[in-house]
């Protein structure tokens, strides 16, 4: 049962030449083909062509961080020669023409790309239930979702069909179905990863981040994804820590910061419940709790949905059936090719979403909403560094309730941007963020989350390290 190994004992047993890489690959192979059929993670299977590669690697085994082990990708990350659909009608059939920086990254350390994940359409929802093609489902409840957008990654990984994943979070897309499925995902600080070779959704929010079942490999699928592109003039010219080993290191007095205002949104009982509980043992461990305020928090979810339409009404502008991607058979001239073309390859909150945005940068509109909204997000960050003054890192629930069922929020739009009440702050504040599993509501995963100063990843890995020997959550297998 070589899928039930983490990656650092996969590693092992490939460089002492015990397993192959072949035999490490049919192992996940054989998971995704007793599993997939039920919950539908992957858009793109690329098990055969990654048990090719394998084969050719047997012959020559290499010391590479990643070398032999699976890496699901979620489906708006380009892989050179594969399909990248985002999830939607408009890219159905579009093949990418390059490898996205991360992909590029993996495979020089040795990682298989075993397939493409299933995501809400262009990164637009909570739930994966936004994708043209089919939801994605969650592997505890088949009757409830995994979360969004990166649903399909979170389920490879909550079900074992990859050991690792890569995700993008733009408002807690890696986070909240981390959360909904009992793994760990991080979003990194904004610019720690390179956005080269992601589709865009809204460029000054997205970071592409890693899911894993262990911290240590989550950690060091961190490691090898990080650093300044020169291709991407976003990605942030700092140095790239060894985070698997740092890791492992002991945290000593650690002040943990609570957001009261987070307390004053609608939250689960049981959610609540088993926070406070983390926090108790927390304190065992020696670490201080402290109240801490954000006051401009609650502004969060307005102001994040004004900002995120409006970058995404400009990066969406390119689908409009001229040079690539879907394209309506019937129209008499080019105005009703390109309004045909839209209105059939995008779906009803893509749609939504490019209206919001387009309203908001309209001329008159502009000041009243895009420019406040961006003022807004100033005093957010604000907040966040008054707070770290006082404390190292900062907690809350990842999310306020537990996975909800299919159809339950999506007639209510609202209610559906409210499940990422929690994690949309650290994105207004490009703030690197960690979702850990925390506990299980009757039968059902529940995240916390762990917020850091800028560039310190290293703290919330620590913390997620320790927590891991005091929970054991990446022992819990869901029966499927």
């Amino acid at each position: 049962m070589l899928w039930k190994l983490s990656v650092f004992e996969l590693r092992e047993l490939i460089l002492k030449k015990e397993v192959k890489v072949s035999e490490v690959v049919e192992s996940f192979a054989e998971r995704f083909y007793s599993t997939e059929d039920k919950v539908k993670a992957f858009i793109t299977p690329l098990y055969e062509q990654a048990l090719e590669r394998a084969k050719a690697m047997d012959q020559k085994v290499e010391d590479k961080p990643l070398f032999g082990i699976p890496v699901a990708i979620k489906d708006n990350i380009n892989v050179k020669g594969f399909k990248t659909t985002c999830a939607s009608k408009m890219l159905e059939n579009f093949v990418s023409p390059y490898s996205a920086t991360v992909v590029e990254k993996l495979e020089s350390a040795g990682a298989l790309i075993v397939g493409k994940t299933n995501m809400d359409e262009f990164a637009m929802g909570s739930s994966t239930e936004y994708s043209a093609f089919f939801p994605t489902k969650n592997p505890w409840d088949l009757q409830r979702v995994p979360g969004g957008s990166s649903g399909g990654s979170a389920v490879a990984t909550c079900v074992l069909s990859a050991p690792l994943a890569l995700g993008s979070d733009t408002g807690g897309s890696i986070r909240q179905p981390a959360s909904f499925c009992g793994v760990i995902g991080l979003k990194p600080t904004y610019g720690r990863v390179s956005r080269y070779g992601l589709v865009a959704f809204a460029s000054s929010l997205d970071q592409i981040g890693p899911f894993g079942r262990r911290t240590l490999d989550t950690a060091l699928l961190l490691e090898v994804i990080s650093g300044r592109d020169e291709r991407d003039s976003t990605s942030a010219d700092v140095p790239v820590p060894q985070f698997s080993q740092e890791a492992k290191k002991e945290i000593k007095g650690l002040r943990i910061g609570v957001p009261k205002e987070f307390f004053e949104f609608e939250m689960q009982k049981e959610v609540k419940e088993l926070f406070e509980e983390f926090l108790r043992q927390m304190e065992k461990n020696g670490f201080s709790i402290e109240e801490v305020s954000l006051p401009h928090v609650k502004y969060s979810i307005p102001a994040y949905y004004v900002i995120a339409p409006s970058e995404a009404s400009s990066n969406l502008a390119r689908y409009d059936g001229v040079r690539y991607g879907y394209r309506t058979k019937n129209y008499l001239d080019l105005f009703e090719m390109y309004a045909k073309t839209r209105d059939e390859g995008f779906g009803q909150e893509v749609k939504r979403r490019i209206m919001i945005g387009t309203f908001a940068l309209s001329s008159g509109y502009y000041d009243a909403y895009y420019l406040k909204a961006m003022k807004v997000r100033t005093l957010i960050k604000k907040d966040f560094e008054e707070a770290f003054k006082r404390v190292d890192i900062i907690a809350c629930p990842t999310t306020p309730t537990v996975a909800f069922k299919f159809g339950e929020k999506t007639s209510d739009p609202i209610q559906m941007y409210l499940s990422d009440i929690f994690t949309v702050p650290a994105n207004l504040a490009g703030l690197p963020a960690i979702s850990i599993p925390i506990g299980m509501s009757e039968g059902l995963p529940v995240g916390g989350q762990l917020i850091g100063k800028p560039f310190d990843e290293t703290t919330l890995l620590r913390v997620s390290y320790l927590w891991e020997h005091i929970y054991e959550h990446y022992k819990l297998l869901p029966k499927l």
